[in-house]
């Protein structure tokens, strides 16, 4: 692709959230939902062939629809207050289809089915970008608004994304999938807590993308697309299996790692608000998470599949390596210390 062109992609891709955040209007951040949606769709065509193609289809009609929501919701909104903000006085049904909206712009349950489909037609780099920075507009509006929500329709959403991303990562094979399903119980998570600690959501969200994005770096450098080509990574790059296997457990929430970080606080949080029941059963789905985790590492580190000679000198091959990996695996594995500091 031509640079310049390139440039005004990701140029746009940036700035589209960054203008829902800063806005109060709520027109200006449908408009920055649109610029960072229709920037993506190049970037997923990009070198086409049909299963990009089916992806980018596949993502620009459902993100369509959750926009065509949204702008009724902003609308309706207007015709009954006069006003480009949300109020306590608009109407619950303005607010549930506004949530809706966002739902399936987060792909949120039960409005997740088109996020593994189309992470796993795209390149890793750019799914990368869709499984963490296309979440940050949609969660600024979320978080601007949670208070006029119903609670009970956000919790609901929350224990479905939390349920379908542990019990549908268990049966993957390609790791772009397993990625998507882990984003989709990372969502729930975040949701649970939003109406009692929103600071939290954005804890969470900040320590999410910390731990995906040194793994999809990986993914990316070595074109790992499913779990046998990872079986390779041994005689690849060594040095990865153990920096990888540590970031996978830090994903999957086990303690002294970074990511049992925001799950210890978001159930702490929740038994302070006597939610006892959710609190148990999250607790119960992010072992189901870890099971699938610790599998990849089973599958990648301690079995050796059998290879043919040739694969056994990859080793002396130069391999490509980036340098923002180390700094990205220490954030994403050894932050739980700063716990009292984040907190």
């Amino acid at each position: 692709m031509n640079p310049i062109t390139l440039t005004i992609i990701y140029f746009t891709i940036i700035t589209g959230p960054i203008i829902t955040m800063l806005s109060s209007n709520l027109f200006t951040m449908w408009v920055g939902l649109e610029m960072n949606l229709l920037a993506l769709i190049p970037l997923m065509m990009n070198k086409s062939n049909p299963r990009s193609m089916e992806a980018a289809t596949k993502y620009f009609l459902t993100q369509a629809t959750a926009s065509m929501i949204l702008l009724m919701s902003i609308i309706m909104n207007f015709k009954q207050l006069g006003l480009w903000t949300f109020q306590p006085e608009t109407k619950d049904i303005i607010m549930t289809t506004t949530f809706i909206s966002l739902t399936i712009k987060l792909g949120l349950a039960p409005f997740h089915s088109w996020l593994p489909e189309v992470t796993q037609g795209i390149k890793p780099n750019v799914g990368l970008i869709l499984l963490t920075w296309q979440k940050v507009a949609p969660l600024t509006i979320l978080f601007q608004y949670y208070a006029l929500m119903n609670p009970k329709i956000l919790i609901m959403s929350a224990i479905a994304s939390v349920l379908i991303g542990a019990w549908n990562g268990l049966n993957q094979t390609q790791t772009r999938k397993i990625m998507a399903y882990s984003s989709i119980a990372h969502m729930g998570w975040m949701i649970s807590i939003l109406p009692y600690n929103p600071t939290l959501t954005t804890l969470n969200l900040l320590i999410y993308i910390l731990m995906t994005t040194p793994m999809f770096m990986i993914f990316h450098a070595h074109s790992f697309t499913s779990i046998s080509s990872m079986s390779l990574m041994w005689n690849k790059m060594p040095m990865a299996l153990p920096m990888m296997s540590l970031i996978l457990l830090s994903t999957g929430g086990l303690p002294p790692l970074t990511g049992f970080l925001p799950k210890w606080a978001i159930i702490t949080e929740l038994l302070k608000n006597n939610n006892i029941i959710l609190s148990t059963l999250m607790a119960m789905t992010a072992l189901i998470n870890l099971f699938f985790y610790t599998r990849l590492i089973y599958s990648t580190s301690l079995t050796t599949f059998p290879t043919n000679n040739n694969s056994k000198m990859f080793i002396h091959h130069h391999t490509k390596t980036n340098n923002m990996l180390s700094p990205l695996m220490i954030t994403s594995t050894m932050l739980l210390p700063l716990s009292p500091l984040l907190l």
